[in-house]
């Protein structure tokens, strides 16, 4: 490098400098010295076409031109002279001036970082540069993955870094779809903690949670750099290979002896409700797997239940137990018991809403003691069998809360969640201070109708207190529901289906159908409810269990509704007393 005087007419901001955008930088620290007694320190320049541009200095240039605007005269002033061939060192001594002095934003840094990696520098040998880390190079580097629309988004400070090292981790067309929802003010544009699960899915599986080798994985796999975490971007792919893994592992403890348990995905493990009992003693090995990939074994586990039990044989002091008869068939299917929990659950929640004091109190007692669904959370009605939520949908208990909760979102200014990125734990999409406004609008009697919703939208549809509900909520049953084809459908009990027979058309009829198929007696069935039909017709007849209270057939204890009921019978009729001081 060589030094030299040139003209400032000669001078000016190189393109190579990294604050070459910025027109008006502040120089009122160093204007009054350099006003006062010149420039002591010289700029860094190179030849570029007929004079020199200004790789280090921008702000000591602009200060001699104002001094020299001011004095009215034409001056000098010293620089050090760089190697025009090579553009390399221009960046690095712009990058090293400006680091040293005025602080570089993260596009500034982003933007050097990036020409000096296109010249041919290493992450290396940028970061020994700048006595900065690999990492930090890495991570600015990495905004190079971003659209030049988000850039300028960022840089107009529309969003901010938080939310721009997050994109990073995003796919070209999942960048594309943000800024086409970024684009639309009618759609809400995911920001904040909602962006990252939009960008990585619910799931959110990291690299680290992978029992296979990672080789085996022939999907793509989001880096978040600044989080220096990586995920998997297909879940399918990653639980096929984590299940297999899992199956393996399965295989292995039980080749040592154990008896293993795989829990349902998403259940954690609860040692306080488990013993500890070794191998020998009948333990075993508990495994959890978390919706994230998380698997973890748990060796030496029963749950309470059954090591009282193994605790009674071995001691003698139950000898029945060793002999116990197998267990009777339970009254209810799995899909039959869905299907007519959700059909009660239905018809009495659009009742609740009639019922707003109730509803309150109902609520008051969620918040003391809390329940399953109290997040607060909406009642899914998602059941196994397509042709039951089909049924649900189209109840008319469903119907009239569908009415209901279209006339509590334009009551109370609420919208429908209507994309995947949806946050979880709300019943409508709405903010938290604009709702409390418009409810402090509203009078007494439209907040308690609010409530009363609010409450039936997160009513636990398996839990005894619906049926606790029936002893001060009048369910007609009979008007809100009646058998349809796909109750009928999962209806496969012969024992069942004839004792409804003897209900709806006589114990002579049903004797005398004993032995016929199911179908036939269904047919029966359907035959009495028709008024249609060629037998004496009864539509308002409803099966036991879609009664009010709700009944059992053949086994109290397998059928829910009726074990439901006698759990809270007792405390029920105690409380609905003629002076009970609650009025619905």
């Amino acid at each position: 490098m060589k030094l030299k005087e040139i003209p400032l007419g000669k001078l000016s901001i190189s393109k190579l400098n990294m604050r070459y955008k910025d027109k008006n930088p502040d120089i009122s620290d160093i204007l009054p010295t350099i006003r006062e007694k010149g420039l002591f320190q010289p700029m860094l320049v190179r030849a570029e076409g007929d004079g020199y541009g200004v790789v280090a200095g921008r702000r000591r240039l602009c200060a001699l031109r104002q001094v020299e605007e001011e004095k009215g005269i034409k001056m000098k002033a010293p620089c050090g002279i760089l190697d025009s061939d090579d553009d390399v060192d221009a960046i690095e001594a712009s990058l090293i001036e400006n680091f040293a002095r005025l602080p570089a934003t993260e596009l500034e840094q982003f933007s050097a970082f990036k020409r000096l990696k296109v010249a041919g520098r290493s992450v290396t040998e940028i970061a020994i540069h700048f006595g900065v880390t690999e990492l930090k190079v890495k991570r600015l580097l990495a905004l190079a993955n971003l659209k030049p629309q988000i850039l300028k988004l960022y840089e107009a400070g529309d969003i901010d870094f938080n939310a721009a090292r997050l994109l990073t981790v995003a796919s070209k067309s999942k960048q594309a779809e943000w800024l086409k929802l970024a684009s639309d003010e009618e759609q809400e544009t995911p920001r904040g903690r909602w962006l990252k699960e939009w960008i990585l899915g619910e799931e959110q599986i990291s690299t680290s949670c992978a029992l296979f080798d990672l080789k085996d994985y022939k999907g793509a796999i989001l880096t978040d750099l600044f989080g220096e975490q990586e995920y998997f971007a297909d879940p399918d792919i990653f639980w096929s290979l984590q299940s297999a893994k899992i199956a393996e592992a399965i295989a292995e403890y039980e080749t040592d002896g154990w008896q293993t348990e795989l829990m349902e995905r998403g259940r954690s493990f609860q040692e306080w409700s488990h013993a500890k009992r070794p191998k020998e003693a009948g333990g075993k090995v508990f495994i959890s797997v978390g919706n994230d990939g998380a698997v973890a074994a748990h060796l030496g586990y029963l749950t309470h239940e059954d090591d009282k039990k193994i605790k009674a044989i071995l001691t003698g002091e139950d000898e029945d137990s060793a002999k116990a008869a197998p267990k009777a068939k339970p009254e209810m299917s799995g899909p039959l018991k869905e299907y007519v929990t959700l059909h009660r659950h239905s018809a009495i929640r659009a009742e609740l809403l009639k019922h707003p004091k109730v509803a309150l109190r109902l609520t008051v007692a969620h918040m003391l003691v809390g329940s399953y669904r109290w997040s607060i959370e909406a009642q899914g009605t998602k059941p196994r069998k397509e042709s039951t939520a089909v049924s649900i949908a189209g109840s008319h208990g469903a119907t009239i809360f569908e009415a209901e909760r279209s006339a509590i979102y334009d009551l109370v200014g609420l919208t429908k969640f209507d994309s995947h990125y949806t946050p979880r734990k709300r019943l409508a999409n709405g903010e938290l201070t604009p709702v409390f406004a418009r409810l402090l609008e509203l009078g007494d009697e439209d907040v308690m109708r609010v409530m009363a919703f609010a409450m039936a939208e997160s009513l636990q549809a398996d839990a005894d207190i619906v049926e606790a509900l029936t002893y001060v909520v009048p369910v007609d049953m009979a008007a809100m529901w009646e058998p349809d084809d796909a109750f009928f459908d999962i209806l496969r009990d012969k024992k069942i289906i004839n004792a409804m027979v003897k209900d709806i058309a006589g114990k002579r009829a049903a004797d005398a159908n004993l032995t016929e198929t199911g179908k036939v007696q269904k047919a029966i069935i359907r035959d009495c409810l028709d008024e249609r039909g060629s037998r004496e017709s009864r539509p308002d007849w409803r099966p036991k269990w879609m009664q009010v209270p709700a009944q059992h057939y053949l086994d109290k204890e397998t059928c829910p509704p009726a074990k439901a009921d006698a759990a809270v019978s007792k405390v029920m009729m105690a409380t609905t007393r003629p002076d009970t001081h609650i009025a619905a």
